[in-house]
């Protein structure tokens, strides 16, 4: 393990990608916790939505940011988060420009999305009864739990693209001295943590995360990826609560 001077702090740079940002216990338990957690999902049992969603809402959030903390407490000596998450806006255009970014990707993604659920026949009118039974459990009910799950929605913008696009994708590239199979591992990762959303979902998101890793990767930074992580998550809670 290299001393933190060592260290690049430009996540940009070409020696940055090569080197570990954490312990491998560290990236081990974190994905053990993420397949806990998907497998808890994959059972259907929801007792904080049994009512009102707000509860899920709530440790949805707080779960997330559990996440973050636990990725900061690993990465803290080698990498500061500004750093992992990439450069900084310095002026309205830089702002715009990685708006503008964003939104080609969202738009990009949903024609994907579209084809592979078409591919798989998730389009299908008994299918998508399915998965709105399948996520009763998170459909918005009120406009006070649209407003706190578009806060959700933020939530898990910001902090599943630190977590994943930002520390297990390079941490996995450094692991494996590749950066096509730390896109790939994080992607898979993702994917699997989703088990809630069943198993052809899944692999839908496995994709939808490679998307991600990929935008992630070519703009060295993770700002556009979370504004379109955000908007997505957002749009499908106010898709899942229109009526049929």
């Amino acid at each position: 393990m290299l001393p933190d001077a060592q260290i690049p702090a430009e996540t940009g740079s070409p020696a940055s990608q090569s080197q570990l940002l954490a312990p491998w216990w560290h990236t081990a338990l974190l994905i053990v916790a993420l397949l806990f957690a998907s497998l808890s999902g994959t059972r259907g049992y929801h007792p904080l939505a049994d009512r009102s969603k707000l509860p899920q809402y709530l440790w949805g959030m707080a779960w997330e940011w559990i996440l973050l903390a636990f990725t900061w407490l690993g990465i803290r000596k080698r990498i500061s988060l500004r750093a992992l998450i990439g450069a900084r806006w310095t002026n309205l255009e830089a702002f715009l420009r990685d708006v503008l970014y964003a939104a080609t990707f969202w738009v990009c993604a949903l024609s994907v999305l579209g084809l592979g659920a078409k591919l798989m026949h998730l389009d299908q009118a008994g299918k998508i009864d399915s998965m709105r039974k399948q996520l009763g459990f998170l459909t918005p009910g009120s406009h006070l739990e649209l407003a706190v799950w578009f806060c959700l929605s933020a939530t898990a913008g910001f902090c599943e693209e630190i977590v994943f696009r930002g520390y297990l994708q390079r941490q996995l590239a450094a692991f494996s001295k590749s950066t096509l199979i730390g896109v790939l591992l994080s992607a898979a990762i993702f994917g699997v943590s989703h088990g809630y959303e069943g198993a052809a979902r899944m692999l839908l998101i496995g994709i939808y995360g490679l998307m991600f890793g990929l935008l992630a990767w070519w703009r060295k930074s993770l700002r556009p990826g979370m504004m379109a992580h955000a908007w997505h998550d957002a749009f499908s809670g106010v898709v899942l609560r229109m009526p049929k």
